[in-house]
């Protein structure tokens, strides 16, 4: 066997870039830092925008929202450092990869305990995976999973996991909250009655103290935690004593809160506030998110967008810059393409992706599609009228699909918008109930086009065995280099057939007191574990 340690060096070299935390104070901000050494002990309040709605690790939530709460209850097998991409160790010590990437042995630590005082064993590796795949299309993680033949547990510190065909994603992926490992405890609750938190054991640096639905989550640091990632400078007990993520759904709420010293750290700071927040002298935190760009994807089961002028006349129509100009600002990137630019595998594929309305106009003639006296076009008997969906985890939303929906009138498409909260979303795209649908997934590794476009695991249904096999390819092999090519060939493949239309990339953005430090955002954009983080008042 040989240790296989992904690195990313280039494309992380992008991601160096996209941090920043800004920082400096006015008059009128908030007081300077009283101290530059860590403090022990304090109570932080988050504000977030969105409910968890599941406390599961490996459960469907609410999206990034829920993965800042849970990220402080789990931990993974490996941590994937931020600034260099590498895969750090965590409850593994080590991994190894046999040649054809279809089996990965982790040694373990033995000394990590669960919140309940039981031992963390290659055991508990064994069955949270087990309990992932049983939970099948219930979980989040189940897409890691495909081709799983199961875990042996070698001894109690050594856990071997094999799939049926390579899987050269997994190491990745075992760095995400997603698969971080949870107690016996856990496993005797029913997977889908998990979602208010009190069936799950971690072995974080934090344990749920209550979940109240729609208000507040809080949190309790565990007095004999001594694992943390090398990478955020704390392996011991959490500095902090508590963290209450506060539900705060209206992003100037949460900007208020924050220039108001209600909370110690906002979430989801929204473009249009990111000045005001910085001449009050109020640190930000800031990361270019990885993984697949805000964009349109389409239900390929429906006939109307089934037809590639439709989807490419679509595309053509829509101006990424106007949009990005308008509803964002420069610090969100142009989409080039599904994936962002700083996600390992990316590849510019910006020479499909131009604005051209006229060459709009043309496919959609050609298509059968004719103006109607509303100037919606129409054909045999039905107008060119076709329902998006959205979801409101993302302020500038609104603006840029409303842009989207002048464009595409332009051009004779009747774009109607639906939104409403994240099960009413998900629950549409489980029944295909929609024609596109907006949105973006934050993952740093390029095998987020296989869980977003695969034939397995699309919700865009998707059935293009070009592309499938492209994906399975890019999974299949382990050679880094190689791997980027295959991703290169499926982005191309996925503008070609315009699967999705990229418009801006994401950028998170958390805004903190001036008392707030070791903060920070994780490889995925999200947040990372809190262990480090401290305050002084």
């Amino acid at each position: 066997m040989t240790i296989r340690r992904t690195t990313f060096a280039a494309a992380l070299a992008v991601t160096a870039a996209l941090v920043l935390t800004a920082c400096g104070s006015t008059a009128a901000g908030p007081g300077t830092a009283a101290s530059t050494e860590p403090v022990q002990g304090g109570d932080l309040t988050f504000a977030i925008a969105n409910d968890p709605i599941s406390l599961n690790p490996s459960g469907t939530g609410s999206g990034n929202d829920t993965l800042y709460v849970t990220r402080q209850l789990v931990d993974s097998l490996l941590y994937q450092n931020p600034e260099t991409g590498a895969l750090d160790p965590w409850l593994a010590t080590s991994y190894t990869s046999n040649a054809d990437a279809t089996e990965f042995t982790f040694a373990l630590r033995d000394d990590v305990t669960f919140s309940d005082g039981t031992p963390f064993t290659a055991a508990n590796v064994k069955a949270t995976f087990d309990d992932i795949v049983a939970a099948g299309a219930l979980s989040q993680a189940v897409s890691s999973f495909v081709g799983y033949a199961g875990t042996d547990v070698v001894d109690a510190h050594t856990a071997r996991v094999r799939f049926s065909a390579p899987n050269a994603a997994f190491p990745n992926s075992t760095a995400s909250v997603a698969l971080g490992i949870v107690g016996d405890a856990t496993l005797t609750v029913p997977y889908d009655q998990r979602a208010d938190g009190a069936a799950v054991v971690g072995s974080g640096p934090f344990t749920l103290k209550s979940y109240t639905k729609d208000t507040a989550t809080a949190l309790t640091a565990r007095a004999d935690y001594a694992w943390g990632p090398a990478a955020l400078g704390n392996a011991g007990r959490a500095r902090l004593d508590t963290v209450t993520f506060q539900i705060v759904p209206e992003a100037g709420v949460r900007t208020g809160s924050l220039t108001s010293d209600q909370v110690d750290v906002a979430g989801g700071i929204q473009p249009g506030d990111v000045a005001s927040i910085e001449q009050a002298g109020y640190p930000l935190v800031s990361r270019g998110n990885p993984g697949v760009t805000f964009g349109i994807s389409f239900n390929l089961s429906h006939p109307i967008v089934a037809d590639l002028s439709v989807r490419q006349a679509i595309a053509a129509a829509i101006d990424a810059k106007t949009v990005r100009d308008t509803a964002l600002n420069d610090s969100f990137a142009i989409a080039t393409s599904v994936l962002a630019k700083n996600t390992p595998g990316y590849a510019d594929q910006s020479a499909a992706l131009a604005y051209d309305p006229a060459r709009a106009g043309k496919l959609l003639d050609a298509a059968g599609w004719k103006a109607g006296a509303d100037g919606i076009r129409e054909k045999d008997g039905a107008k060119l009228q076709l329902k998006l969906w959205w979801i409101t985890n993302f302020g500038p939303n609104q603006t840029s699909l409303e842009l989207i929906q002048q464009e595409l009138k332009a051009v004779g498409v009747d774009l109607q918008l639906q939104s409403g909260p994240v099960p009413d979303f998900l629950e549409a795209q489980k029944n295909g109930d929609f024609d596109l649908v907006w949105g973006n997934l934050s993952r740093a590794d390029g095998d987020v086009l296989r869980t977003t476009f695969s034939k397995a695991t699309t919700r865009y249904r998707i059935d293009d065995p070009a592309l499938e096999t492209l994906l399975q390819q890019q999974l299949a092999t382990s050679d880094p280099t190689a791997r980027d090519a295959v991703l290169a060939q499926a982005q191309a493949r996925i503008a070609s057939q315009v699967y999705q239309i990229p418009v801006h990339e994401l950028t998170s953005i958390l805004g903190t007191q001036e008392s707030v430090h070791a903060v920070s955002l994780g490889a995925d954009s999200r947040l990372d574990s809190l262990v480090a983080a401290w305050k002084n008042d």
